[in-house]
């Protein structure tokens, strides 16, 4: 009966006197108690003004924007005769004429979904409205003359964030979908969404943690990373998962997974559906899958290098301990990429050359672009970030997290704000968003090292611009076969800056783009049937170049790979079950250090 529509001119719904009474005692009681602790925490430390150095920024765009003033009036006249125009379409509407909308907004955009938007006067004003005041603004910050690129992608960044944050989708007088429900439940929605933010308060101890999913759904190693397997190696930095085989032979040649320590690695192992783990298994490789550990105080020295020496290597002579095997194929994922070109450079000056083959995915070489989260990393913002990260001996988790979900802050914030605030709903059971809110640390020294001498000064491109554990650093040395996945909608890893990486290395190399974005595209299994995929042969020069000469092809990139892969060495050898080589299980995978919390 509740799925049924209330019969017209029926009376919105009470709320019922006595219940809402004791939920604001129990919102009062707990709003204290939250502003209390927060104030504890807070005492004695002095709050940047500016941390994010915004302002400066802006003031330099308004002091360019008032020695052109033609240009700001050049805009602001076709803002209003917009209006204008809107105005007259709105009056047509409520006359009962057809007439076109002046603005319509993406089909991609889901915070216009409800059909109210479309169909009544009033909201569909209230829309056209914010996207004109939406299409103004953002015109006036891209075309200032004379601001540094740095400065006008923070211009940009910021306007669009308030942009984002001021769509009428976020407020309940102006969003139809909560009136409704409002008025459907008498207002319960508004106290479940109140008592929702103040439990996300009390998990942030202060600080608002918005709730993507139930994060009770899920358990690690229960029913996501369940592909079955064995830690066979670890220390301080990593454990080493041998996977169990579903063959009854295997490539002779194993397969080691990097994945980077920004986030977990069972992105790569959610369920069996859309284990990238359990496909390659099911292909017949010995799969090694390197699990990080979540660093703490204890390990604010560990360094870039420290991750090369105590994970990548370390796990090179582990799996040759535990199969026999000296030579592997190697998969970086993200910063895991970064670091395996790193390591295999490293290997060229050392003559080592126990990795066969190398993948990346969705990984950076080359910084030249990238993308919009150098907006995060100027100097001043660094030197904040070193001086919190000396103090703790780490960047938190969650501090990380929040700057990832503000690349993409309508999907990753607004939605979950509307949702679980203004509709009081409870957000729904989803893996992949529960993996994206377990967070990681990042260790001081390492993170460092990372933001100045990748990200802020590209180094890594200059044969010798960094040096690990006292080895000049040269990409241009790596001969090994390369096979780079990117993806097409990556707001993390820009595909054309990706492919920049083909540039430097000199053995055969295979680039292939496919749909998506930095997760989506590269965990998608054939099952699935989504998202296609673009092949080339070619490498010109220019990433638009290469797209321009791609063949587009329907499906999961994984296949092209695992051809790609076979055809460098086929031998096979019967299964290897995880403990039966010279190393002994430490425990089940997925590990205990893929279990330790951030928070």
């Amino acid at each position: 009966m509740a799925d049924q529509e209330k019969p017209e001119g029926a009376s919105p719904r009470l709320p019922d006197p006595a219940a809402l009474t004791r939920s604001m005692a129990d919102i009062a009681e707990r709003s204290q108690r939250i502003v209390s602790e927060w104030l504890k925490r807070q005492a004695g430390e002095a709050p940047s003004p500016d941390p994010l150095n915004i302002g400066s920024a802006f003031l330099e765009m308004t002091s360019r924007l008032i020695t052109n003033p033609a240009r700001l009036i050049q805009a602001q006249f076709g803002f209003w005769q917009d209006y204008m125009t809107l105005w007259q379409h709105t009056t047509r509407r409520i006359l009962g004429l057809d007439t076109a909308p002046v603005i319509e907004a993406q089909k991609t955009d889901r915070r216009f979904k409800d059909s109210a938007w479309r169909e009544n006067e009033i909201f569909d004003f209230i829309k056209q409205s914010y996207l004109l005041s939406a299409r103004y603004v953002q015109n006036v910050v891209t075309h200032v003359d004379g601001l540094s690129p740095e400065t006008a992608r923070k211009v940009d960044f910021y306007s669009r964030q308030f942009i984002d944050a001021m769509s009428p989708s976020n407020f309940l007088l102006t969003n139809p979908e909560v009136l409704r429900k409002t008025v459907e439940t008498g207002g319960e929605n508004l106290l479940r969404g109140l008592n929702n933010m103040l439990s996300d308060l009390e998990r942030g101890r202060g600080k608002l943690h918005v709730k993507m999913t139930d994060m009770e759904a899920f358990r690690v190693g229960e029913n996501i990373a369940v592909s079955p397997g064995k830690v066979i190696y670890e220390n301080a930095l990593m454990q080493l998962i041998q996977y169990a085989p579903l063959t009854a032979t295997v490539l002779k040649r194993p397969l080691l997974i990097i994945p980077p320590w920004i986030n977990k690695f069972y992105i790569l192992d959610l369920r069996p559906s859309n284990s990238f783990v359990r496909w390659a298994v099911s292909q017949g490789h010995t799969v090694f899958m390197i699990s990080w550990v979540n660093p703490d105080e204890r390990l604010a020295e560990k360094g870039f290098e420290d991750y090369m020496r105590e994970g990548l290597l370390a796990a090179l002579d582990a799996i040759a301990e535990a199969t026999g095997e000296r030579t592997v194929n190697a998969i970086g994922y993200c910063l895991g990429g970064t670091l395996l070109g790193c390591t295999l450079a490293y290997m060229a000056a050392k003559g080592d050359q126990r990795i066969k083959s190398a993948t990346f995915f969705v990984s950076m070489l080359d910084f030249r672009e990238s993308g919009e989260i150098s907006v995060f990393i100027d100097e001043e913002q660094i030197q904040a970030l070193e001086k919190k990260m000396q103090k703790r001996g780490y960047l938190e988790g969650s501090e990380m997290a929040n700057t990832f979900n503000m690349l993409r802050a309508n999907d990753l914030i607004w939605s979950f704000v509307v949702n679980n605030y203004l509709l009081g709903n409870e957000p729904f059971p989803f893996d992949l968003l529960y993996w994206n809110a377990d967070s990681t640390r990042m260790p001081a020294a390492m993170h460092s090292f990372y933001l100045r001498n990748m990200y802020r000064e590209n180094r890594l491109i200059e044969p010798g611009g960094i040096t690990l554990d006292g080895v000049p650093i040269d990409l241009t040395r790596i001969k090994t076969p390369a096979y780079f996945l990117s993806t097409r909608e990556d707001h993390i890893a820009p595909w054309r800056t990706t492919y920049f990486g083909t540039r430097l290395l000199r053995g055969p190399k295979r680039f292939v783009l496919a749909a998506s974005g930095h997760i989506a595209g590269v965990v998608n299994s054939p099952e699935t049937g989504k998202y296609s995929h673009w092949i080339n042969p070619d490498l010109p020069p220019e990433p638009e170049a290469w797209l321009q000469g791609a063949t587009e092809i329907a499906g999961s990139w994984w296949p092209d790979w695992q051809r790609w892969i076979g055809e460098l060495a086929k031998a096979r050898v019967p299964a290897r079950i995880p403990g039966d080589g010279g190393l002994k299980p430490i425990e089940d995978a997925p590990g205990r250090y893929v279990k330790v919390k951030a928070n």
